[in-house]
């Protein structure tokens, strides 16, 4: 469902929710450990006074609370599950060792209800970074399970208050607006387009307005934790430009020269913005730009523009003449056709898609297999080939790495493409991809479209 103007701006009118998420500093993790617990918690979607939803947070917030620390520095958090079911924490986009990844089933066993597992690792790479549950995570993600990471720079190039973090999302609310519990799980939403809702949040609540000031450099990190949505949006109409994406900075601010800028589930992107003027973030849908977010701006402009320092990532450079070349076929899904694939080793029957939801394959295998995609080896640059032989748009996602977009559909795109962890592929379009497989252990090459990896589209690959 798609969203209606009457019902995205069920609300808007009654918000005033400033999005700057309140700051959890962890940067002296070495003394001490965040607690972090997911558990069943009622909150208003709309608006203080308005309706509760049932939904699960972790430590009672919505988003979760942002850690935040230095490059280098470590992350300690001691997760309890008080949840109804088994759950993980993955860590999205951080280049960390295997084991902490989280993800149930392939890196750690699930954490039961009751019980409790603890993530240790080192943040290597500055970034904007989120973390989310991992098991089931088409239905606990959607039920609000997830927060913001961001790795600073050694020495940063905004303070606290100028830099911004926004998570984005979308609900499927219902009645006087509630969560829609009893939609979750429909298999109409796992064979076409994933969930898709019909109300936007920021930071968890339609955000209305915040104060910025006249001349001064602001981050803007946008994370969208849509379990499916596409967002759209013009940096250009309030003159920002593009600073990094998926956790990785570019090596100067740019402009984007096209639109819109798509966001899709899990990506990330910061802007660089030094407002003149009163501006609003807009979320186009159907062609309408509905804002998500306004900017009042006062002050005196400053005699000379700020010109933050921007540090460009440094990853290992793919060595394209010595690649190994892994093709994945996409098929499946609701106008695709007959496909044959198979489930745990038998043949999917119509039976099967019933009773496990498996809709969708790489190259003709619904979900996790014993044996992984491909094995690489420690160093080794891959590149895959993505066929998206279906008729839907999915966001492909690389659990460990970062990877360059080498080409679509044939054509060889510009170089200096951007790192990116996950990437958008179209309908009926070829996407090439290259990385050096240099993080040891078990990883997960899925869909973020998380009704399609629950429904299949979900695999994993060997590394050393």
């Amino acid at each position: 469902m798609k969203p209606t103007r009457r019902k995205f701006l069920l609300g808007a009118s009654a918000l005033a929710l400033s999005p700057v998420l309140p700051r959890l500093s962890l940067a002296s993790m070495d003394e001490g450990t965040l607690e972090l617990t997911a558990a069943p918690h009622q909150l208003s979607l709309v608006g203080d006074g308005g309706p509760l939803s049932d939904l699960w947070t972790y430590n009672q917030g919505l988003p979760g609370p942002k850690i935040r620390v230095r490059k280098g520095e470590r992350v300690r958090v001691h997760f309890n599950n008080q949840l109804e079911e088994p759950t993980s924490v993955h860590w999205h986009g951080i280049r960390i060792e295997n084991a902490m990844d989280g993800v149930a089933g392939l890196t750690q066993a699930p954490v039961m209800p009751g019980e409790s597992f603890a993530y240790d690792f080192v943040a290597p790479d500055a970034g904007t970074y989120w973390y989310h549950a991992h098991n089931r995570s088409w239905n606990q993600v959607a039920r609000g399970l997830y927060g913001p990471l961001i790795v600073e720079e050694h020495e940063p190039a905004f303070d606290s208050e100028h830099d911004l973090t926004l998570m984005i999302d979308d609900w499927r609310l219902v009645g006087e607006g509630t969560f829609d519990v009893a939609s979750l799980g429909q298999l109409m939403d796992w064979s076409h387009a994933g969930r898709l809702g019909n109300y936007i949040s920021v930071n968890g609540k339609l955000a209305q307005t915040l104060d910025l000031t006249r001349g001064e450099a602001y981050r803007l990190r946008l994370i969208n934790a849509a379990n499916a949505r596409v967002f759209e949006f013009d940096p250009n109409r309030f003159g920002a430009k593009i600073i990094g994406y998926d956790g990785q900075n570019l090596s100067e601010p740019t402009t984007l020269n096209y639109a819109p800028l798509l966001l899709g589930p899990a990506q990330r992107v910061d802007l660089l913005v030094v407002p003149d003027e009163d501006f609003a973030l807009e979320a186009f849908v159907n062609d309408q730009a509905y804002p998500i977010t306004r900017f009042t701006v006062s002050g005196e402009a400053p005699s000379q523009l700020p010109n933050p320092p921007i540090i460009a990532s440094s990853l290992p450079e793919p060595d394209l003449p010595t690649a190994r070349r892994v093709r994945v076929e996409m098929e499946g899904g609701a106008m695709g056709g007959r496909v044959d694939m198979t489930f745990q080793g038998q043949p999917v029957t119509r039976q099967v898609m019933q009773d496990y939801g498996q809709l969708w394959s790489f190259n003709g295998v619904a979900n996790l297999t014993d044996e992984p995609m491909f094995s690489a080896s420690l160093g080794e640059t891959i590149v895959i080939e993505t066929v998206n032989n279906t008729r839907w748009v999915h966001a492909m996602h690389v659990h460990g790495h970062h990877f360059r977009v080498l080409s679509r559909s044939g054509a060889e795109v510009n170089d200096g493409q951007p790192w990116r962890d996950t990437f958008l592929i179209g309908a009926q379009q070829t996407t090439e991809i290259a990385f050096v497989a240099d993080n040891p252990g078990r990883w997960l090459y899925h869909c973020h479209m998380l009704e399609h990896a629950a429904a299949g589209m979900n695999s994993w690959f060997q590394v050393g």
